[in-house]
């Protein structure tokens, strides 16, 4: 079953989102109010849900400069 366009755009978008949630939680300004393991659960969570993304063979010309730059940045931040 192949791909479409729009769900090529929402994994690109969902992965967005993760960067975003990623970023956040190591520079301290998301889910400040939650513990340091429920942070790194999330980020866990959240890298996973990366590296399953990035591994698809159905990407082209998109940037992927900051997907992998979260990567490595939650797994060190998760340790």
């Amino acid at each position: 079953m192949a791909i479409t366009q729009e769900e090529i755009l929402q994994d690109y978008t969902a992965m967005g989102d993760s960067v975003d949630l990623i970023t956040g939680i190591i520079a301290g300004n998301k889910l400040q109010d939650q513990t340091d393991e429920y942070k790194k659960s999330t980020v866990s969570r959240n890298v996973k849900h990366l590296e399953l993304l990035v591994a698809q063979d159905y990407w082209t010309d998109e940037d992927m400069t900051d997907v992998n730059a979260a990567i490595t940045a939650g797994n060190t931040y998760v340790g």
